[in-house]
């Protein structure tokens, strides 16, 4: 073997070669244009770790604050993002308020039942514990590129035929948080004689997902 050294050649970061760069030329620059290269080489450095915070701080503006993160009731997830795919599939979500008691009831004034008012409030629960599950499962809700579909299950009496005004509430609220166009969505809207844990209402919903 030879005892000749070897020169390896060592591929450094591009951040800090810049950096590195700044630190040579720093004499030869004004005191202004080094620290703009400086704050533009941290900002490169950074930027894989950053998160946006527009969502977030446009619901803390409108007062709107999330419940918590709801678990399955039973044996399935409460979201599926298939790996590699962007599309995240959400299960039903039911009307839980931030104290953590579940809203129920069924639909049907003229039966004794729920008011359609009182429907579009438990509806408007179920899309703020779907956002809830979203801010969850993503960290940052920036990353909701497209509410794709809602579905809404109404626990009604068989004379009750306003479901898709219940309805509105999940999508009013969606819409609040998102806006146009990433939280105008398709949606369903059907009535049923009973939900589990007798909820007057569940959603579920498919969102388009962000890459990280």
């Amino acid at each position: 073997f030879s005892s000749t050294p070897v020169a390896v050649a060592v591929t450094k970061p591009r951040h800090h070669t810049m950096l590195n760069a700044t630190a040579m030329l720093r004499p030869l620059l004004s005191r202004q244009t080094a620290a703009r290269i400086s704050r533009c080489c941290a900002s490169s450095k950074n930027s894989s770790s950053r998160r946006y915070v527009h969502i977030e701080k446009k619901m803390e503006e409108l007062g709107i604050e999330l419940p918590t993160a709801p678990l399955p009731k039973a044996n399935y997830n409460i979201v599926c993002l298939p790996p590699g795919e962007n599309v995240m599939y959400i299960s039903g979500h039911l009307p839980i308020k931030n104290d953590g008691e579940l809203i129920t009831g069924t639909l049907g004034p003229d039966n004794g039942g729920m008011t359609v008012d009182e429907g579009y409030a438990a509806a408007r629960l179920c899309g703020l514990n779907i956002i809830a599950t979203l801010k969850a499962q993503l960290g940052d809700l920036d990353r909701v590129e497209q509410v794709v579909k809602v579905f809404g299950i109404v626990n009604s009496h068989t004379d009750f035929k306003h479901q898709h005004l219940v309805m509105d509430g999940c999508s009013d609220v969606i819409m609040e948080v998102f806006d146009k166009p990433v939280g105008y969505h398709a949606r369903s809207a059907i009535g049923t004689n009973t939900l589990p844990l007798n909820a007057p209402v569940e959603v579920e919903a498919i969102v388009k997902i962000k890459p990280e």
